[in-house]
């Protein structure tokens, strides 16, 4: 669960910190921090996605068909299920509770409390990130979200005071249950060698994720969760 204590980590220091200096970060470092966390994100999941691939040429391009087509199959049930639809939602009612609420507004506190929580839980990263380092100790994409967050709390803090630090209190348990959930699966997807097929699969919209933080490609990635479960059944089907 290393990834999600620093996730929680980083929204309390990111707290702290908003809370001690008088004005926020300015344009130019906002943008260079933005770059620094693509990139990194890029990193993770490109690493993710290549360590999980073994074998020659003809095993490696059959893990990537497998993989694109977990994606594909993800993103048909992740439609059917209206999954984005529904994180858009949670997504939306939390940002008019931000516009609504003021420094001053007397219930400042809970209402910081309801809507960082839901912003940081309802971001598909949250379950991308917890469900390899539940499986397999992947941390990093966690990390990620960890800054992300943080460098959010910093700014609602202004507005929703400390409330907006107890937000890490359901982040660390939404997060932590879903970690200690998978880490069961772990060993079963390990003996029967379906555990590196989520990983590829999981690098992927890793990746994905940095699309989205430069604002190079907007992409649903609530609707393709489902992938992680199709990519073990494909694979287990296709020996």
């Amino acid at each position: 669960m290393l990834g999600t204590i620093l996730n929680a980590a980083g929204i309390l220091i990111g707290g702290v910190v908003g809370l001690m200096i008088t004005r926020q970060p300015s344009p130019a470092t906002q943008l260079a921090l933005k770059g620094l966390m693509g990139a990194g994100t890029v990193f993770i999941g490109l690493r993710l996605t290549w360590l999980s691939l073994n074998g020659g040429f003809l095993p490696i391009l059959k893990q990537l068909i497998i993989v694109l087509l977990a994606l594909i199959l993800g993103k048909l049930a992740g439609r059917l299920l209206r999954l984005q639809k529904a994180s858009n939602r949670l997504g939306q009612y939390a940002r008019e509770r931000l516009a609504q609420t003021k420094p001053g507004h007397p219930q400042r506190f809970s209402d910081g409390f309801n809507t960082c929580a839901l912003l940081f839980c309802a971001g598909p990263l949250a379950v991308i990130g917890a469900i390899p380092d539940g499986l397999s100790g992947n941390w990093q994409p966690l990390a990620i979200k960890a800054v992300m967050d943080g460098l959010a709390t910093m700014g609602f803090v202004s507005i929703f005071g400390w409330g907006a630090m107890l937000s890490a209190l359901p982040v660390f348990a939404y997060q932590g249950t879903i970690t200690l959930c998978v880490q069961h699966l772990g060993p079963f997807l390990r003996d029967h060698a379906l555990l590196n097929s989520v990983n590829a699969t999981g690098g992927l919209l890793v990746f994905c994720v940095a699309l989205v933080i430069l604002e190079l490609k907007k992409i649903g990635l609530a609707d393709y969760l489902p992938s992680l479960v199709f990519a073990p059944l494909i694979t287990s089907l296709w020996r």
